[in-house]
């Protein structure tokens, strides 16, 4: 693997308000071995920057990366083998957007994160729930009013969502049999949901039991709880159940986000998923039902983050999009940037994200040991965040692992 010495980079992750004065940072092995003013080491290449930002790969905590389609009802009706080569385009474009790394919330399985780690798919490396978890009704059941044939409960598909689990022994073998498929967090639908067609945003989804249980077995396996959450009631009965990452959190209140913040909790807002549902949700095949319950949390969206920061409740970075959507993924940081300090948005997908993916130091850094995700952007993203969106246009060289996989514009 070749070594590549980085000069006159001016460092953005999310730390600081400004860039940092050129440095030089070796990359060796995959990895970031030194970052200093004065790097004595040879390289088999010197890539100099010309005072260019040198940035981590960014970081998504939620994605859907078996979201080929815009419904997922249809998705689930489609073979795997057309799944799995639909989301392998949906992953290079991620790669591709600089985003090195991806949590999926729900639908991906560990075949899929295998072929990304074997190379043989192109895209972000993957941490990932496996098979969401919904109880009869919730969010990942995808039968309408009318249909009562049992849910099938075992052979998912690789397009659908998640599974249906009901009572305290099923939530808990549902957890346990998807962290034994290679799972590194658990997801539940904790709260209606959108896209589902039985289940208003103010259902509350599983019984307090049942939440308890399954906060118990990602315990006992050395990992943590995400919940789909929109409602305050919601998000506070989640969080004293102990679940960790509250994703969406559309309409949260300051009381809540505090004792969400005092719970250590993390939250995971995806606001670019309700603005392009609104505008292309229907074009893709979007239920017009579940469009209705879009206009219902997306106004509150941007008011949810300013609660959240006042509050000192983390925020990762979070998309959430859905078949052709996926294009808009980078436009979160315009959205964030909004309302929040720039360097607060790139730290969401940076230094929070890795915390929450437990990689801190690993990913979303640019520091000794950590992997060499790194991407150049042609101009300052804490001056203009937009810099980070339009497919990557901005981005001159994008590596992971040590191996470019874009690179213009550089000698």
């Amino acid at each position: 693997m070749a070594t590549y010495l980085f000069r006159n980079s001016c460092i953005v992750d999310g730390s600081m308000d400004r860039p940092t004065d050129p440095m030089q940072v070796l990359v060796e092995g995959g990895k970031i071995r030194e970052v200093g003013k004065a790097i004595t080491a040879s390289a088999d290449e010197t890539i100099d920057l010309n005072g260019k930002v040198l940035m981590p790969g960014l970081i998504d905590c939620h994605v859907h990366t078996i979201a080929v389609g815009a419904s997922f009802g249809r998705n689930a009706e489609l073979p795997d083998s057309l799944v799995t080569a639909r989301a392998s385009l949906v992953l290079r474009g991620m790669l591709m957007r600089g985003f090195t790394t991806v949590r999926d919330a729900g639908g991906a399985d560990y075949g899929i994160k295998c072929a990304v780690g074997e190379k043989i798919f192109s895209g972000p490396r993957l941490v990932i729930s496996g098979k969401a978890l919904s109880q009869t009704g919730g969010h990942c059941d995808f039968r309408g009013r009318f249909n009562s044939r049992p849910e099938v409960r075992s052979g998912f598909p690789l397009g659908a969502l998640g599974r249906v689990c009901d009572g305290v022994p099923e939530v808990r073998l549902a957890a346990r049999e998807e962290i034994k498929a290679g799972a590194d967090f658990i997801k539940i639908m904790a709260n209606g949901g959108a896209a589902s067609p039985t289940d208003p945003i103010h259902f509350l989804g599983f019984s307090r039991e049942e939440l308890l249980a399954v906060v118990e077995e990602a315990k006992n396996a050395g990992t943590y709880v995400a919940a789909h959450l929109y409602t305050d009631e919601a998000i506070r009965r989640a969080a004293e159940a102990g679940i960790h990452s509250l994703e969406h959190c559309n309409l949260i209140q300051p009381d809540t986000a505090k004792f969400a913040a005092d719970k250590g909790a993390v939250a995971v807002p995806t606001l670019v998923t309700f603005d392009k549902l609104l505008s292309e949700g229907a074009l893709n095949g979007y239920p017009a039902d579940a469009i209705e319950k879009v206009k219902v949390v997306q106004a509150a969206g941007i008011e949810s983050l300013t609660i959240m920061k006042k509050a000192g409740l983390p925020m990762a970075y979070g998309s959430d999009l859905l078949g052709e959507m996926h294009r808009h993924q980078a436009e979160e940081f315009v959205i964030r940037g909004k309302v929040l300090p720039a360097h607060d948005v790139i730290a969401s997908a940076t230094t929070v994200a890795a915390k929450l993916c437990h990689m801190e130091g690993k990913i979303g850094t640019v520091a000794p040991d950590a992997f060499a995700d790194l991407i150049v952007v042609d101009g300052n993203p804490l001056d203009d965040l937009s810099l980070l969106t339009r497919q990557g246009q901005h981005l001159s060289l994008i590596m992971q692992e040590g191996v470019i996989v874009k690179r213009s514009g550089l000698n």
